[in-house]
This record gives C-alpha cells, sequence and structure tokens, in this order.
C-alpha cells in the first residue's frame, strides 16, 4: 500500500507525539504536578507511633515512681546552707551546695536505671559520681559516661516528698558539710530536720514524656505490653474510613528511628510499632487516602524535644557522619518496604530540625543523601525537607530543593508557643492569619521552586474564653489560607485529650468544616 507524503508526514509527527508523551510518563515529575488541582488535605497521627504524652497522658499512668522519668530537671536545696547543689563552672569539677536561685548550673538531668536507680547529668553533659581519686567520698561532675560511681538513688520523707536524701553508690548519703564541700559520708540516721545535712527540698523543673521516657519508664517486661495495646487502640481501620469520609485525602504519620530495627529495636524501644505502620498501609489503599511517612524522631534527637525522643534534653543530631547515615539507612528502609504500596505519596526525611545545634550544613548534608536514599527505590514519592526551627531565613533551603525532583518544603505554623500571641484577640489571630501567614506563605512559594506544605496546624490559640464561632472562623481562615500551599497542609493532631487539638472532636462538633 503507497502512502501519500502528506500522509507519511502526518504519521510520523504522531508517532513523534506519543514517543513524548510515553518518555514524559516515566521521567520523574518536576517541581510542577501533573495534577495541578490535587492538594493535600491531611491529618496528623501524632501520639500513635512516637509517644507525646501531652496527647495521652493515660499512657504513663501505670509506670513506677513515675516522677522520676528520664530527662526530669531536679534542683536540691540543702536544708542546712539554705543554697542549692551546683555542678561548679556547669560540669568538669565539683558539686558544691552555694547558689542562692537555681538555673542550669543547678539543674540535674535524670538518666534513669530503674524505678529506684538513677544518674544525675549536669549542664555541660558530665554526670555525678565519686571521685575515684581521693577517699571516694567527694561529689563531682566529671564522667562523660555513666558507670557503677555514677549510680544514685532518691529516697523521699513519706511524709512531705519534696524532701530527699541522695543515696551515694558507697551506700552513704550525701551531705552538704559547706557551701563549698559536698560529700557521700552521712548514715543517714537523722530524723530529717533542719539541721541534717543530708536533707535537700527537692524541686522538680519540667521533664518529657516521649517514646524514651513511656518505654524506659514501665521497663522490659511491661513496655512490649502496655505499647502494642496502645498502638492496636488508639488508631484502628475505623479512623481510616473516618478520615476519608469526612473529606481529607491523606495521612501524615510519624514515626521513630527505631522502627528500622524492628523487630529487635534498640533499649528501651520494643517491637510493634513497624507491625502498626503496615496495618495504616493496607488501611489507607482500602479507603483511598495517601500516606506521607514522617521521620519524627531522629537518632539522638534533632531537636531535644519529647516529640523527637530526646533522652534528656539534649540534642546531638547531625554532629557525625555515622550519625546521618544512621538516619538515611531508616529512610532507605521505609521507602524500600512501602514503595509498590499505591498510597505511599511523601516521605518527610526529618521533622522540625532546631537550628542553630543542627547546622545548616548537617541539615544540607543530610538532605541530600536522603533525597538519593528515596528516589533509589522511588521516581515518584515526593521528598519532603522540614525548615528548621529557630531560624529566621524562611528559603535557606531552596538552593538545595530547587535543584532536586518531587521536592516539598514543610513549614509549621502554630499561633502558639510565642509570646507574641498571648494577648491577641480573636479578630487580631484572625487577622495574623490572613496577612502574615499569607506572606510567609507567599515568600516560599515559588514557580519553579519546591512545592510547599504547611505541615502542622492547628486550630488552637492563647484566647481565653473564645466562644465555638470564634473557633469557627479562626479554623475556616486558616484552611482559606493554608489552602494555597502548592502541595497541600496537615492537621495537627487526629486525636488528644485536648479538644481543639483533635481534628476528630473538631469535626465531629462542628469546629471545622472541610
Amino acid at each position: 500500500m503507497k502512502y501519500t507524503k502528506r500522509y507519511q508526514m502526518a504519521m510520523n509527527s504522531r508517532i513523534l507525539l506519543l514517543s513524548i508523551v510515553a518518555v514524559i510518563g516515566v521521567l520523574p515529575f518536576s517541581h510542577g504536578r501533573a495534577d495541578p488541582s490535587f492538594r493535600v488535605k491531611a491529618v496528623n497521627l501524632g501520639g500513635w507511633l512516637v509517644t507525646e504524652g501531652w496527647i495521652k497522658p493515660s499512657l504513663f499512668d501505670g509506670i513506677p515512681n513515675k516522677d522520676f522519668l528520664d530527662g526530669t530537671n531536679l534542683q536540691f536545696k540543702s536544708v542546712t546552707t539554705g543554697k542549692y547543689l551546683c555542678a561548679e563552672t556547669g560540669g568538669g569539677t565539683i558539686i558544691v551546695a552555694n547558689r542562692t536561685s537555681a538555673s542550669g548550673w543547678e539543674t540535674f538531668r535524670l538518666w534513669r536505671i530503674n524505678e529506684t536507680s538513677f544518674n544525675f547529668r549536669v549542664f555541660n553533659n558530665q554526670f555525678v559520681g565519686l571521685d575515684s581519686n581521693g577517699k571516694g567520698i567527694d561529689v563531682v561532675a566529671v564522667s562523660s559516661t555513666p558507670g557503677n560511681s555514677e549510680r544514685f538513688e532518691i529516697v523521699r520523707k513519706s511524709d512531705d516528698l519534696s524532701r530527699v536524701r541522695i543515696k551515694a553508690p558507697n551506700g552513704f548519703f550525701l551531705q552538704a558539710k559547706t557551701e563549698e564541700l559536698v560529700t557521700a559520708d552521712f548514715a543517714g540516721n537523722s530524723e530529717w530536720g533542719d539541721n541534717d545535712p543530708s536533707v535537700f527540698e527537692m524541686t522538680i523543673a519540667g521533664g518529657l514524656q516521649g517514646e524514651f521516657q513511656v518505654t524506659n519508664g514501665y521497663g522490659p517486661h511491661r513496655a512490649p505490653q502496655i505499647m502494642r495495646e496502645h498502638w492496636d487502640t488508639f488508631i484502628v481501620e475505623d479512623d481510616f474510613k473516618f478520615i476519608s469520609k469526612k473529606g481529607l485525602n491523606a495521612v501524615r504519620i510519624p514515626v521513630g528511628w527505631w522502627i528500622a530495627s524492628d523487630p529487635t529495636p534498640p533499649k528501651p524501644y520494643v517491637a510493634g510499632s513497624l507491625k502498626a505502620l503496615d496495618n495504616a498501609f493496607l488501611w489507607a489503599k482500602k479507603y483511598g487516602l495517601k500516606v506521607i511517612i514522617d521521620l519524627h524522631a531522629a537518632p539522638e534527637s534533632q531537636n531535644g524535644w519529647e516529640h523527637s525522643s530526646s533522652r534528656d534534653g539534649s540534642q546531638e543530631w547531625g554532629k557525625t557522619d555515622k550519625n546521618i547515615q544512621q538516619t538515611v539507612a531508616v529512610i532507605d528502609f521505609l521507602t524500600a518496604r512501602y514503595t509498590k504500596n499505591p498510597s505511599l505519596y511523601a516521605v518527610e526525611l526529618i521533622n522540625e530540625p532546631l537550628a542553630p545545634g543542627a547546622s545548616l550544613e548537617s541539615v544540607t548534608k543530610y538532605y541530600k543523601a536522603g533525597y538519593e536514599a528515596v528516589r533509589k527505590h522511588s521516581a515518584k514519592a515526593y521528598v519532603v525537607m522540614s525548615n528548621r526551627l529557630g531560624q529566621s531565613d524562611a528559603r535557606e533551603l531552596f538552593p538545595l530543593a530547587s535543584g532536586m525532583s518531587g521536592s516539598v518544603i514543610d513549614v509549621h505554623y502554630y499561633n502558639l508557643f510565642w509570646s507574641g500571641f498571648d494577648n491577641l484577640t480573636v479578630q487580631e489571630n484572625i487577622d495574623y492569619i490572613n496577612i502574615n501567614r499569607t506572606s510567609e506563605l507567599n515568600n516560599v512559594t515559588t514557580s519553579n521552586g519546591p512545592l510547599t506544605f504547611v505541615g502542622e496546624w492547628v486550630a488552637e490559640w492563647q484566647v481565653t474564653g473564645a466562644t465555638k464561632e470564634d473557633y469557627q472562623r479562626y479554623a475556616k481562615a486558616q484552611l482559606d489560607v493554608y489552602g494555597r500551599a502548592t502541595f497541600g497542609w496537615a492537621y495537627w493532631t487526629l486525636r488528644n485529650v485536648n479538644n481543639h487539638w483533635s481534628l476528630e472532636w473538631m469535626i465531629k462538633n462542628g469546629y471545622i468544616k472541610l
């Protein structure tokens, strides 16, 4: 059969067009999306696979001696000197009892060994112990790692729990002989009086309730059962059905780094969170929901807060290549495991790294390696990079992310946690959303840069006495503004004992309409 020249040209053009379409179909996406009308409307499943005690306080109820969890900040005032125990110079030398007020050097962070034995960590990260060079009774803070000489017990007065003695590993109690001399050589057979140098007034000056605290608090025998019950009941299949019915199309699931070692995670973490995440992917697929995996807790903590599973408030993530590579391995594991599940939509490399402890250099190095780990397994999963907190340049990741296809910048917007919000009225809060948040979001939204994601927000504020209508207006303003984010938004969180932080409660009670 003969073809005319015009027909041959038309056929060649058609073949060329189809070839281009086919190639586009298999190429990784650029910063634009195939469906520009799609936006993530998600809810965070906070407090589920990474514990946050304020979300579900009852999870901690059964811990013995639960006042003394890892990271509890304690201050001790000698009843005889009337002064506070202090790590001189913040650590590296002796313990004294000569400070009239308590701040950083006078605060001791607990490391819990069991319900009765503890280590005390001081400001410069050394541990309180007994001086091995002398008689073994002088109290110092010189060791960078705790051993037998750094193991103490806290003994409380039965009818006044704020009065304590501190039992040293040599069997004797600490005593403030003078303001400059604290020793461990008191037998402890007195009457707890005000003239007793072994008695201290204890103040609990804060603490943490995260995954490390709950698992180490319950211990290796009880923690596995407690956590499995929590994972099996806090979020269930019906929650995914509810989410899909109420106009949401995705979930952001915070996970901890130890999940990649399941079923044998490092102590004190326990097995089972990976199975729960597997279930979440099955439910998401069943109900047509997208999943954003969010590495919420990185090894050694990226921000020192309980939601990053910090043991004692320290922030050590990103300070070594080994640490960064360990985190990349977690991302590699998670992406490889779920890349064939159609619900996997995005992988968030880390949540809320805190500047300056998490340096831009370390974050950039990790994001490059984390991005490559995702791309090794998936050409289409979005890669989300959380902005650092505590810094002013919201576009500092643009030089990095703009060269990465399918990259997303995550910003978190709360009208909380800053004194500037304390006295704002209802209308002033709403105006802040409409004016300030719009400006902030516009600043990180560009036509040829990474997509933007408001990964956490909540319809809560510092306003007292607000009406239901006030909350409705406030929530609507945020939905309107954050709905312009080019990737989408995620409410914090689905379920919470604090009603306005619970999207489930807010929807069921008519405070939020999607």
